[in-house]
């Protein structure tokens, strides 16, 4: 006799086995075999997937506002003495005033009469004897004839 069990795997299939009774084999006895149904699972390829990327370049114009100052140096030329000095850096509206200065070394001359020199100028002739050696050449020319 055959007896069949139903009953759902672990994913809810529903699987079948067969049972029956099995006696010992005696003389004149009739073997019950039962059979047993092992229901297992394996993976099978069925298909492949291939995931890849590409780049894609898109030229894109962008306004980037950019900001550009500028600055203008203008030097005045004054060559003036002053009593005191001008504030180093000071603002007109949007221009920064640098003052330039530079020490100057002063010196004052003047004249002062220390004394005068009166000199005066005198001539006077007077004779005084004096013995010198005076040195003086002669020329003697005298001539030979022959014959």
């Amino acid at each position: 006799m055959q007896n069949w069990k139903i009953f759902a795997d672990q994913k809810g299939d529903l699987q079948q086995e067969a049972t029956s009774d099995t006696i010992p084999a005696q003389e004149g006895a009739i073997p019950v075999v039962q059979e047993q149904l092992q229901v297992g699972k394996k993976m099978v390829e069925t298909g492949k997937v291939n995931v890849s990327k590409k780049v894609v370049n898109e030229d894109v114009t962008v306004n980037v506002p950019i900001l550009q100052e500028e600055v203008t140096v203008e030097k005045k030329t004054f060559n003036q003495y002053i009593d005191t000095a001008p504030p180093a850096v000071r603002q007109d509206g949007d221009t920064t005033i640098v003052s330039v200065i530079k020490e100057v070394l002063v010196v004052e001359k003047r004249l002062m009469l220390v004394e005068e020199l009166h000199i005066t100028k005198r001539r006077t002739e007077t004779t005084t004897p004096t013995q010198e050696t005076l040195r003086k050449e002669e020329v003697v020319v005298s001539r030979t004839t022959t014959l």
